[in-house]
This record gives structure tokens, C-alpha cells and sequence, in this order.
């Protein structure tokens, strides 16, 4: 009797699953180059597991605030595209960041980092003469917390773990379309996931490991659930007293024609400037970032060249990216971050 109850409550399950229309967010991979919150990071050619003067490094390594002692606020935001994107094309992909307002708020503090970041934002409403209409918006935001620690009993290792929240929702809809069924869902998700990583400092080379989404699962009302795409980067860092050169790859860890790769330079100006009488002097710095990352390096349209710079005056910092495909300036994406730092 038990086993037949069984059989009839999956059979029942699945029966109401075949009545609901297909879930039109298919994919879900974040973890990748052009998503970066950090201009500091898409400036070095859009992959960071060994800078820890990267202030929102939390996010590409968590290993890498394990020797941080100071605290900041910070926020990152991504100029609009205007290109609009298309209906079909955001019905057949989950992670378009690329031509949305972009924003990560992010409060550093000794060892530790606490992140509020929108995930996934598309929103897009078609109407026709008919007054016919197709709907799509999916929304994901993300709460974060990340931890680290560091050993230097040995060489000076770095861990560090990061533990997301997720939720969002999905409203779906098309009506009145050629070939098509008329389609409505109106469902909510949550989710969690985990980052690890790990940096081994070397003298002036600094080597770093992270995974990313390793362990993770969305839950979805009424769909079944699903597990985020894993991705891994691997990097090696050369510092000097203002010049750091890196490479790294990252990509799908079941899926190795997914590998970039990546370049980076930064070269540092600092200086002190007198203050006014009676305080201490003014720390200032300019930067200059340059870098390049692709899948196989064949031919300038499959290369992504960026460029980045910043400015600090004391606890204030300004730091701005710029990235794009193929020489095409006119297609480029910015990023821009204002950060202060805190008692």
C-alpha cells in the first residue's frame, strides 16, 4: 500500500509537471569575465585570484581579503547599453547583465565582507498594432557573506569562502504570437551556492585558486531544481614596488572549450601632498590598467581588450574600467566604483 501511494504521488507530479509550459531560463552561469563587478579587475583583463589590492576581490577570490585589516564601503555600478536586447534572446538566456544598470555594494572589514549584488535583471515588454503583448522579466539578487583567514607559518597561504543567498522571480508571457501556444508563469526561486579559494604568496609572485558556485542548488516553486554552472579560475601574479603583471584562465570545470585566458598590467604613481596647517599630509594615486583576455587568441574580433584607470585622495577612491570586443569602441561597457574608507 505504501509503495502505491508512492507511485501515484510521483505519477501525480509528474502529470502536473507536463501541464505547465517549458521554463524559458535554461542556463545558469554567472561566474564569467564580462559579469566582474570590479573595474579594477576588468581593467587587468577581467580575471583576479591574486590581487588583494583589489578592494572588491571577494567577489573573483575570497582567499584573497584573508590578510585585509581595513575597512570600506564600496559600490560598483555599469553604464546602460542602448542597444536593446531582444525578447527571444532574453527568453533563451539567464544571465544578461550587459545591457542593465549594474550595481554591487560590497562592506570590506578585517577578514571579512558582506555583498548585496543583482544577479540577473531583464525586463522587456513587446507590443504590436493588435495590442498583443510579450512579457519577460527575470530578477535575481544575491546576499553574501565572505570569510577568510591566512597561515604564515609556512609560505603565507590565504582561504577563503564565500556562502551566497539567492532569490529571485520570474513573470513570463506571450499572447497572440504566430506558432505559438499562448504561454503565462509567474514563479519564484531560491537558491544558495558557495565559493572557495586559495592564494600562496612566494616572494614577489603571488599564485591564487578559486572555484566558483561549487556547491549550489535554486529551488523553484513549481519547476524542478537546478544547480549553478561551476567555474573555476587559476592565476600567477608578478609584483614589483608599483608594477604588477598577471595571466590566469578561467572556465567550466566539466567543459574545457569554455577556457579564456588572461593578461594584465598596472602601474601605480603615489605621493604625498602637504595638508592643511596642522594635518597630517594627503596620501594621493593615479593608475593606469591595461589587459586582454579571449578564448583562443584567433583574429583582433575575438579578443577583448580593456583598459582602466583610478584616482585616491586619502580614504576616497574612484576607480573606472572600459572593455570590449574586437577594437569596437563604439560597443564598449563601463564600469565605475566610488569607495571610502572607515574607521
Amino acid at each position: 500500500m505504501k509503495h502505491l501511494l508512492l507511485f501515484l504521488a510521483l505519477a501525480l507530479s509528474l502529470a502536473l509537471s507536463a501541464q505547465q509550459p517549458a521554463l524559458p531560463v535554461t542556463t545558469f552561469d554567472y561566474a564569467i569575465p564580462d559579469n566582474n563587478v570590479s573595474p579594477i579587475c576588468i581593467g587587468m583583463g577581467g580575471l583576479n585570484v591574486t590581487n588583494a589590492g583589489d578592494f572588491f576581490a571577494s567577489y573573483s577570490n575570497p582567499a584573497l581579503i584573508g590578510a585585509n585589516t581595513y575597512s570600506a564601503l564600496l559600490t560598483s555600478f555599469r553604464l546602460k547599453n542602448e542597444e536593446n536586447l531582444s525578447f527571444w534572446e532574453a527568453a533563451s538566456i539567464s544571465n544578461a547583465l550587459r545591457d542593465k544598470q549594474f550595481k554591487y555594494f560590497t562592506l570590506l572589514a578585517k577578514n571579512t565582507a558582506w555583498t548585496y549584488q543583482p544577479v540577473a535583471s531583464v525586463h522587456i515588454v513587446d507590443t504590436y498594432a493588435n495590442r498583443s503583448y510579450r512579457y519577460y522579466d527575470y530578477q535575481m539578487d544575491k546576499v553574501q557573506v565572505s570569510l577568510a583567514g591566512r597561515d604564515d607559518s609556512w609560505q603565507p597561504v590565504s582561504f577563503g569562502l564565500n556562502l551566497k543567498y539567492l532569490t529571485g522571480r520570474l513573470v513570463y508571457q506571450v499572447y497572440n504570437v504566430p506558432g505559438e501556444n499562448d504561454v503565462f508563469i509567474d514563479d519564484k526561486i531560491k537558491g544558495f551556492s558557495t565559493d572557495l579559494g586559495v592564494t600562496m604568496d612566494a616572494g614577489s609572485m603571488t599564485f591564487g585558486v578559486s572555484g566558483y558556485d561549487l556547491f549550489s542548488r535554486l529551488y523553484w516553486e513549481n519547476y524542478p531544481s537546478v544547480p549553478i554552472q561551476r567555474r573555476m579560475g587559476i592565476g600567477a601574479q608578478y609584483n614589483s614596488d608599483n608594477m604588477i603583471l598577471k595571466a590566469g584562465l578561467q572556465g567550466k570545470l566539466s567543459q574545457s572549450t569554455d577556457t579564456t585566458y588572461h593578461f594584465g598590467f598596472q602601474y601605480l604613481w603615489d605621493w604625498n601632498s602637504p595638508g592643511s596647517p596642522g594635518r597630517e599630509n594627503v596620501n594621493q594615486g593615479i593608475v593606469l590598467r591595461l589587459g586582454m583576455y579571449s578564448h583562443d587568441f584567433y583574429g583582433t574580433s575575438n579578443i577583448n581588450y580593456t583598459f582602466g584607470t583610478g584616482y585616491n585622495y586619502n580614504v576616497f577612491r574612484f576607480d573606472f574600467s572600459m572593455n570590449n570586443q574586437g577594437m569596437k569602441i563604439k560597443d564598449s561597457e563601463y564600469l565605475f566604483s566610488l569607495g571610502v574608507g572607515m574607521p
